[in-house]
């Protein structure tokens, strides 16, 4: 898994398009989009390593979020034309307050300029043309907004919110709950469930290193795992685990866990009255991360 620091004015497709040419990889996901307005973390897995990308797709992320205030788009964000623009008579205690109103557990309605698919097509192909198409709110939840700078008419905040949160919404909602409107003016998203921005390399960065170079920029598929209860499988029970073969799990409680030959990640296995039963597999990975 690469840890890559997306520029901003690029798509998260083609990041990943230029992330696989530099590795020459037949095969490599990212763990979630980021629009081309912002920046930030974006894990891509290759190989085997996507089996598990799952969990990261499901996990919290953090954003650095810049919200302009005064100024509603089409889009939510910077890349939408302006269709209102009022006075800004925000104070920075305004400010918080309206934040802590939009922390917890919460439901947010989609963007019509979104990935998100309707009868086959994504909302953005319905909202080019003009047809409104329904949107159901959706079940969301900001674990944390914190204000970290104020200079009227832009909000810098800290979010960290589950999966699914547009992070747009959420400033379009605080400028109607402030009475001036808002848009996302910038998005640099630092953390993805466990991984950090601080880890991540640029492409500039990629692209001055050579075949070694970029190879030890690479984390092994077992990171993506290493949240989960560990089970070491016996060596003469390996191989039935890889061909899907439950395998005896005394030592674990029910859940989800994390085999291993050894210090060799075989995949991930749901336990259930002492028995792990196999529910994502991998041939050969590199070590158990301590």
């Amino acid at each position: 898994m690469l840890l890559l620091d997306k520029p901003a004015g690029v798509t998260s497709n083609a990041a990943l398009m230029r992330v696989k040419r530099l590795y020459n990889a037949e095969k490599a996901g990212h763990t979630g989009t980021l629009d081309p307005l912002a920046s930030g973390l974006l894990p891509i897995c290759f190989g085997a390593a996507t089996r598990f990308a799952q969990f990261l797709l499901d996990a919290p992320k953090r954003y650095v979020a810049t919200i302009r205030f005064g100024a509603t788009t089409t889009t939510l964000d910077a890349e939408g034309e302006v269709v209102a623009a009022r006075t800004v008579n925000l104070d920075r205690d305004a400010v918080e307050a309206a934040l802590a109103g939009f922390t917890g557990p919460q439901t947010q309605t989609p963007p019509a300029h979104s990935a998100l698919k309707f009868e086959g097509r994504a909302y953005y192909d319905y909202a080019r043309r003009g047809i409104d198409i329904p949107r159901a709110p959706r079940p969301v939840t900001i674990h944390r907004l914190r204000l970290v700078q104020w200079q009227s008419p832009d909000a810098v905040v800290d979010v960290e919110c589950s999966k699914g949160t547009y992070v747009r919404v959420l400033a379009a909602d605080l400028g109607d709950a402030l009475g001036c409107g808002a848009h996302l003016a910038a998005l640099r998203r630092t953390a993805s469930g466990g991984f950090h921005l601080r880890d991540a390399v640029t492409f500039d960065a990629l692209d001055a290193k050579d075949e070694a170079g970029r190879d030890a920029c690479l984390q092994p598929a077992s990171v993506l795992v290493r949240h989960l209860p560990a089970l070491i499988v016996a060596a003469e029970d390996a191989q039935r685990f890889r061909h899907g073969g439950a395998v005896p799990a005394l030592a674990c409680g029910d859940g989800l866990v994390a085999a291993y030959e050894a210090h060799t990640l075989l995949g991930i296995a749901e336990v259930a009255n002492g028995l792990a039963n196999p529910r994502r597999t991998i041939s050969a990975a590199p070590a158990r991360p301590a």
